[in-house]
């Protein structure tokens, strides 16, 4: 049996393709307010994320890279 997950933008209500879906999670600096995850299409976040800044990916380098 398949199954088939369809999302759904918490945004604006309308179906979002697997291609173009966003996750925005929320995070509080007092911990005990938890966190809130929303599901987006890229095209409603685009504004918000040019005013925010880019992270980097947490963790060590493959071993190839560190060379």
């Amino acid at each position: 049996m398949a199954k088939k997950t369809i999302i759904v933008s918490d945004l604006s209500g309308r179906e979002v393709d697997s291609q173009e879906a966003v996750q925005i999670i929320v995070r509080y600096s007092d911990a005990r307010r938890g966190q809130i995850v929303l599901d987006a299409c890229a095209d409603e976040v685009e504004d918000m994320a040019q005013k925010g800044r880019r992270e980097g990916r947490r963790g060590r380098r493959p071993r190839a890279a560190a060379s």
